[in-house]
């Protein structure tokens, strides 16, 4: 008995600097936020002076005279320095809370999701990665067992583990821009309409036009699934390079389709990706098709062909808006590159 009124004794003390331990924390914690919305109010303290500035240089330089070298000059140094310094902004703002928008709001309600390290950013969009990449393993193995088992059940379990995956990356997408990552508005929407999809397939009932159109779809899943973990793969070990020459951010994330960055050693991909868009093509056609059958009475058949085609028109959209501004980059580069070899040819014949 006198051991454990000792022990206890011992607890209590324990339990009192624990205490004091917490208070401080709390402390602290109550510290950081304010700290937090000082430097906020200043960030926006400083735009707001920045766009006066800006509006300035543009009121100057459309009444400034052409040959005035010295002002013109002036002008873009304090252009650059803008520029530089909404880059500051974005840095800094990294590591400050964001508002969660409307659609965390919905789902989350008003739980703040930012994170406060960037070590902890780039846990949560590691797990994120993974998660992809997991689920993804788990459709294909899926896609490839109701290619032999042809059951409503088995159907019903990969369409409906499709739109928790769907459901769950736009949650997560949402909590990774909140946390500084730049996802490209089109890959979110991309998701949102997946997720439409799975749910239009996962009620569709079960007759003449579903078994009609379930082989395809089938084939079209597990090509897509098979892309996907081809592009992780490549695409994680190209970020991870870029990353550690200084190219890309910590946040940026791997994708299901084509962007800029891709270009250095990653094309390969691109004639892989286009089969895939032809092939939602291809589903938008044959259900327009089947929705022409006497036999077809369902509306999920061209509520569906809409949806593949949609899918179709952004995800072009969105590469060929890559391609453009690549070939422009490149034409100017070349440009730039014949105007100096002509520059410096005149100047040694001179």
């Amino acid at each position: 008995m006198e051991n454990c009124v000792e022990e206890w004794n011992e607890l209590e003390k324990e339990f009192s600097s624990l205490e004091e331990e917490h208070k401080t924390y709390g402390h602290q914690v109550n510290q950081l936020k304010e700290v937090q919305r000082r430097c906020a109010a200043a960030i926006a303290h400083q735009r707001y002076r920045m766009r006066q500035i800006a509006d300035a240089i543009r009121a100057i330089d459309g009444t400034r005279s052409p040959s005035d070298a010295v002002l013109r000059d002036q002008l873009a140094d304090l252009e650059r320095k803008i520029a530089r310094r909404k880059d500051q902004f974005r840095d800094l703002e990294d590591t400050l809370p964001h508002d969660n928008g409307l659609y965390l709001k919905i789902v989350l309600g008003s739980v703040n999701v930012s994170l406060v390290s960037k070590q902890d950013k780039f846990k949560y969009k590691e797990d994120y990665e993974r998660f992809k990449l997991y689920v993804t393993i788990v459709v294909f193995v899926l896609a490839l067992l109701i290619c032999f088992i042809r059951y409503r059940v088995t159907d019903a379990v990969f369409q409906f583990t499709l739109v928790w995956y769907y459901c769950t990356l736009t949650i997560r997408e949402h909590i990774l821009r909140v946390n500084g990552s730049r996802i490209k508005g089109w890959w979110i929407v991309h998701h949102f309409i997946s997720t439409a999809a799975a749910g239009i397939i996962l009620i569709w009932p079960d007759g003449y036009s579903y078994h009609a159109f379930r082989r395809q779809f089938v084939i079209f899943s597990i090509y897509l699934n098979l892309i996907q973990m081809v592009q992780y793969y490549y695409q994680s070990g190209s970020l991870y390079r870029l990353r550690a020459l200084g190219e890309r951010r910590s946040m940026d994330l791997t994708v299901e389709g084509f962007q800029s960055w891709m270009w250095t050693g990653l094309t390969f991909l691109l004639p892989l990706l286009i089969i895939g868009y032809m092939f939602q093509l291809y589903n938008a056609y044959v259900l327009y098709e089947l929705s022409l059958d006497p036999q077809c009475h369902e509306w999920q058949v061209i509520a569906l062909s809409a949806i593949f085609l949609i899918l179709f028109l952004g995800n072009t959209f969105t590469v060929s808006a890559v391609l453009r501004q690549k070939i422009r980059q490149k034409l100017k580069e070349n440009v730039k590159l014949a105007w100096k070899n002509k520059y410096h040819f005149n100047n040694k014949t001179e």
